[in-house]
């Protein structure tokens, strides 16, 4: 026998194989990644049942015509990531039938190799979704969780609006609506980054290079003016997301205090904000201008108003220190805080 050995089982042609998907109850669709578009070849006649469309109107379109305007582009991209990387994936997708219902379809992607390992189809197994399994989904509560996020950050925004508003009739009390403002946002721009759907840590910390560049971003547009150009280039790392609460309300001040005053008279101007990685998770935080300077004998931050205490005791909180040099070239804030970056 040359070492074969006959079990008595013999093996089924390709045209029963396809016979036996054919009659299947389990909706099933074959994709071919070596064709432009990654086209549809073959689909059983559960995939028609469920779907309603014939197989003569599926084959050799790609799986998104089943998609709609309601379809969450996330559960597509994931969909998309894993073909690309020729790998197993499970997601439901919100479908659309060809009379043109809503489904919820559990799609179960996997590649199919031949043997020298080349990639010959994607098998997808499609399962439609009861009413109470849709509710219990994976996806329904990662979706009612973006709602939830999408309110709160509405709701943050409506509030900055309102806080600055009420600060434009407050006669001398405006710095304090002004304060008051600059917290939320950097509150809120925090809370961008926590809900950023591309974000793969805990919600623990926080990529302290994205959120500065965020919140650089969003003070210009509030406080900035067209001919104020504000470069940003912060090293990367994680720190806690209650330290980087209080290194946004400090980073904030530091620019709109930069934005508002270093420029006075003038039309153009430059500032930078750099976030440099040092030893041992030590951080520090340049604010540089080339703008008119602190007045003679000015103190920053100083300690005979709110605003400056304030200042210096969230500057303590992070056991941080802060070094201003100022003169006609501009002005430079240096912000110190040893150990804030935490370690992998």
């Amino acid at each position: 026998m040359d070492g074969e050995h006959n079990t008595g089982v013999q093996p089924i042609s390709h045209a029963q194989a396809f016979e036996t998907l054919a009659g299947s109850n389990v909706s099933m669709v074959l994709a071919d990644p070596n064709l432009d578009d990654v086209p549809i070849v073959y689909v059983n006649r559960a995939f028609e049942r469920v779907t309603g469309y014939a197989a003569a109107m599926a084959i050799g379109r790609n799986c998104r015509f089943l998609q709609g305007p309601d379809t969450d582009p996330d559960d597509v991209k994931r969909l998309r990531e894993a073909i690309e990387a020729r790998e197993d994936v499970t997601v439901d997708l919100l479908n659309y039938r060809a009379d043109g219902t809503e489904f919820t379809n559990r799609l179960m992607m996997t590649p199919i190799f031949e043997k020298d390992g080349k990639i010959r189809f994607f098998l997808g197994i499609q399962k439609p979704l009861s009413q109470l399994e849709d509710m219990l989904s994976p996806n329904a509560v990662r979706h009612a969780m973006r709602e939830v996020q999408h309110r709160v950050k509405n709701h943050l925004s409506m509030i900055v609006s309102m806080v600055r508003m009420q600060g434009r009739s407050a006669g001398d009390a405006r710095s304090q609506f002004d304060t008051l403002a600059r917290r939320i946002e950097s509150l809120q721009v925090l809370y961008q980054e926590l809900s950023n759907p591309e974000r793969k840590r805990n919600m623990d910390t926080v990529s302290v290079g994205t959120y500065l560049a965020r919140l650089a971003a969003a003070t210009q547009s509030l406080d900035g003016r067209a001919g104020i150009k504000v470069n940003v280039n912060v090293d990367t790392g994680d720190i806690l997301t209650n330290d980087a609460s209080t290194l946004g309300l400090i980073v904030s001040e530091v620019l709109t205090n930069a934005l508002q005053h270093a420029f006075i008279g003038r039309e153009t101007g430059t500032m930078e904000l750099r976030g440099q990685s040092l030893n041992e998770g030590h951080f520090r935080v340049i604010v540089s201008d080339d703008g008119i300077g602190f007045p003679e004998g000015a103190i920053w931050p100083g300690r005979a108003g709110t605003g400056g205490n304030i200042m210096n005791g969230l500057i303590g909180q992070l056991g941080g220190s802060a070094d201003v040099t100022s003169g006609k070239a501009g002005t430079v804030v240096t912000l110190d805080f040893p150990g804030l970056i935490r370690r992998p």
